[in-house]
C-alpha cells in the first residue's frame, strides 16, 4: 500500500468529483462512469485508492482527543475540538458539517466503484471480487463513523440521483448497524489475510480488519457475548496472525511499521502523502511552531504507579513534589512533562523543561498566553524522529491494533460475569508486561474488586493504553459517563500559579449536556437542502 500512495499525486483530479454541493456529495459524474473510463484494472484501482485516503483525516485522529477530557484544543478551532470540547457549538459548525461530507464524499467514492468495476473487460474475477469486498469495508467503515456520531442517517447502498439526494430520509440507528455488520460478515472470507499480502500490498483491508471492525461495532452496541466471539477468533489467528509488538514505546516509530500490532492504520508515505499535525503538538524546542493540543492533568493523573495502584490510593506511593517517577511507563511514552528525557534520532537525549523558573531551555516553558503548552504537557506518541521539515511525517496512523482487541475482550468478558484470571493475563495483564511493570500487585488478577470494580481497572486502561490516539470520547460515550467528565474545569500541571485547585491550571471549562450532546446535531445547511432530515433531540 505504501507503493501504491505514491500514485496518490494523481488523484486531486478524480477528487474533483467530490466537490461539495452539499447534497450527500452529489457531483457530475458522467465522466466517470462512462464506459471509456471503466476499462482496466488499474483505473479501477485508482479510484479504490481515493476511497482509502478518504477514510480518516489525520487532523480528526489527533484532535478527536481534545472532545474528550485527555487533550484541550488551546488554539484556534481545529476539526472543531474547541467548540465541542466545551460544549459551545450547533449544527452550523464546520466540523460537523466537514464530517457529514468527508464521509458521504467517501461512500460516493465505493458506491461509484461498486456501480462500475463489472465494466472492466476481461478482468480477473478474483481481483475484481476483492476489490469490492475492500470497497464494502470501506463503505461500511464510513457508514460506522457518522452513525456514531449522528444516530440515524440516511443509508446509501447505492450512488443517489439529485431528486433522491434532496428528498431521501435518515435510516434508523439499528438498521444501520445491521447493514454495517452484514457486510462485514460478507467480506471477511473475501479479503485475504494480513500474512498473505505482498510488501507492496501491505496496508490495504484484511479479513482481520474487517472482523476487529465488526468487533469494535459490536463493543459500541454492547452486544458483549458477540464481541467475545469475535475477539476470540482474532486471537487464536483464524483471520491473521496479530500479537502485541515488544515494545510500546517502539510500536509508535516508524521502523516499527506494519508490527503484527497494526490491524488497520491511515496509510502515509514520505514526500506522497504526509500528516504534519505534531507541528502544533510537539515541545517548541522540538521544531513546533506552537501548541494547539496538549494533554491534560486528568489524563496524567489517570496513568498507575508501579504497583498497580492509583496515585490517590492508599499506598500507592504518589509523591505530589516529584509526580512523574514509578509511573506506569505508558505515560512517558506518550506525555511529555517536565524534567522530561527527550529522545532524538541519533539516540542522544536532552530535558525538555516546561514548570517555569526551572531554568534550563526556556522555549518549553509555561507561560500563560505564550505559544507553549497551556497545560504544563506536550505530546510524544506518535512523534517521527524521521520527520521532514515543519515536522511533517510519513508515518502510519494505526486506527485499530491488536491491544484493542484484548481489551474488548476483556471488557466484554466482564460485562458477561466471566472475567478470571486466565483472561485477565491474556489480555490487561499481558498489556502491562509489555508496558514494563513488574511488580506482581500490578500484575495477578484481583477477583475482590468484584465486576464494578473489574469495569473501572479495564476501563482506565483502555484510556492509559490509547491515550492521545482519539478513542476516549468513543469510550466516554458509550459509557454514557461524558456529563460526569466533561462539565467542569480542565486542568494542566500543578505549578501553583493560580490559587484555585490547589495549584493546577485551570485551562478550559467544559459542558456536556447529557439530553443533546450525546450526538451530533445534522449540519444545518443539509437540512435546508432536504427538508425530509429530521434533526436530533434537543438541537
Amino acid at each position: 500500500m505504501k507503493n501504491i500512495y505514491k500514485h496518490l499525486k494523481f488523484i486531486p483530479a478524480l477528487l474533483l468529483l467530490f466537490v461539495s454541493c452539499e447534497d450527500l456529495e452529489l457531483a457530475p459524474e458522467n465522466q466517470f462512469t462512462d464506459a471509456t473510463y471503466w476499462t482496466r484494472i488499474d483505473k479501477a484501482q485508482t479510484f479504490l485508492n481515493t476511497a482509502y485516503s478518504q477514510m480518516q483525516k489525520s487532523e480528526y485522529f489527533f484532535y478527536n482527543e481534545a472532545l474528550s477530557d485527555n487533550a484541550f484544543n488551546g488554539r484556534g478551532d481545529n476539526a472543531g475540538a474547541a467548540s465541542i470540547g466545551a460544549g459551545i457549538y450547533d449544527p452550523s459548525l464546520p466540523r460537523i458539517k466537514q464530517e457529514w461530507n468527508d464521509r458521504y464524499a467517501g461512500i460516493k467514492t465505493c458506491n461509484l466503484i461498486l456501480e462500475n468495476i463489472d465494466r472492466i473487460p476481461n478482468a480477473d474475477p478474483a481481483v475484481i471480487e476483492k476489490m469490492k469486498a475492500e470497497t464494502r469495508f470501506l463503505r461500511a467503515f464510513q457508514h460506522f463513523q457518522l452513525t456514531t456520531w449522528f444516530g440515524d442517517i440516511p443509508l446509501l447502498v447505492k450512488d443517489p440521483s439529485l431528486q433522491e439526494a434532496t428528498t431521501i430520509s435518515r435510516t434508523s440507528h439499528a438498521e444501520v448497524v445491521q447493514f454495517i455488520l452484514s457486510e462485514l460478515d460478507a467480506v471477511i472470507p473475501v479479503l485475504p489475510k494480513n500474512i498473505q499480502y505482498a510488501d507492496a500490498d501491505r496496508g490495504k483491508v484484511t479479513s482481520g480488519a474487517a472482523a476487529a471492525l465488526k468487533a469494535r461495532v459490536l463493543l459500541y452496541e454492547g452486544r458483549w457475548a458477540e464481541v467475545v466471539q469475535v475477539t476470540e477468533q482474532l486471537m487464536a489467528s483464524t483471520y491473521g496472525q496479530y500479537s502485541l509488538f515488544p515494545s510500546y514505546e517502539g510500536l509508535f516509530e516508524t521502523q516499527n511499521e506494519y508490527s503484527n500490532e497494526d490491524i488497520l492504520s491511515i496509510q502515509y508515505v514520505p514526500q506522497f502523502r504526509m500528516w504534519g499535525e505534531f507541528f502544533d503538538m510537539a515541545p517548541l524546542s522540538a521544531g513546533a511552531r506552537l501548541n494547539a493540543l496538549a494533554p491534560t492533568q486528568e489524563l496524567v493523573d489517570s496513568y498507575l504507579m508501579l504497583n498497580g495502584k492509583k496515585i490517590n490510593e492508599a499506598g500507592s506511593l504518589y509523591d505530589e513534589n516529584d509526580p512523574y517517577t514509578n509511573r506506569d511507563p505508558r505515560l512517558t511514552a506518550t506525555v511529555v512533562y517536565d524534567q522530561y528525557n527527550w529522545k532524538e534520532a541519533d539516540g542522544s537525549t536532552r530535558v525538555i523543561t516546561i514548570k517555569p523558573g526551572s531554568g534550563g531551555n526556556t522555549a518549553d516553558e509555561f507561560v500563560q498566553g505564550s505559544s507553549a503548552t497551556p497545560t504544563g504537557y506536550y505530546t510524544r506518541k506518535y512523534y517521527d524522529t524521521k520527520h521532514l521539515t515543519s515536522l511533517q511525517s510519513g508515518l502510519n496512523l494505526m486506527l485499530i491494533r491488536y491491544a484493542d482487541v484484548l481489551l474488548m475482550y476483556a471488557e466484554a468478558k466482564n460485562e458477561l460475569g466471566q472475567m478470571n484470571s486466565s483472561v485477565w493475563d491474556q489480555t490487561v495483564g499481558a498489556l502491562r508486561v509489555r508496558a514494563g511493570f513488574t511488580d506482581p500487585a500490578a500484575l495477578v488478577f484481583d477477583a475482590t474488586l468484584g465486576q464494578a470494580g473489574l469495569k473501572e481497572v479495564i476501563r482506565n486502561e483502555r484510556r492509559t493504553e490509547f491515550g492521545m490516539e482519539g478513542l476516549r470520547i468513543f469510550d466516554i460515550r458509550r459509557w454514557k459517563i461524558a456529563e460526569n467528565v466533561l462539565n467542569g474545569y480542565a486542568h494542566g500541571a500543578k505549578f501553583g500559579i493560580q490559587s484555585v485547585d490547589n495549584g493546577y491550571l485551570r485551562v478550559n471549562l467544559r459542558t456536556f449536556d447529557p439530553d443533546k450532546h450525546y450526538l451530533w446535531p445534522i449540519p444545518r445547511d443539509e437540512r435546508l437542502i432536504n427538508t425530509n432530515l429530521s434533526q436530533n433531540p434537543n438541537w
